[in-house]
């Protein structure tokens, strides 16, 4: 007899769920101010900031607004503002 604990379940992944509409503040990103050291990147539990052209992007679908990436900001180059919906 065969005996089985827990459910398996099929592995997913995140994003047919866009989490962005969660936020009351967004980042704001200045590239005059960045340097484009990766840092922002690295913090993002959400994955939300990626490089384009040697330029930082903000995918706002899936970002929840936590801010880790302006506090962790070098430079300042990213500001966190009141989200308008």
């Amino acid at each position: 007899m065969e005996i089985t604990i827990g459910a398996v379940v099929k592995g997913g992944t995140s994003l047919g769920y866009k989490t962005g509409s969660w936020r009351d503040q967004r980042p704001v990103l200045d590239m005059k101010k960045c340097k484009v050291c990766g840092q922002c990147e690295s913090v993002c539990p959400d994955s939300s900031v990626h490089v384009v052209d040697e330029a930082y992007v903000i995918d706002y679908d899936y970002c929840k607004g936590c801010g880790l990436c302006a506090f962790e900001c070098p430079t300042g180059a990213i500001v966190m503002v009141r989200e308008e919906k």
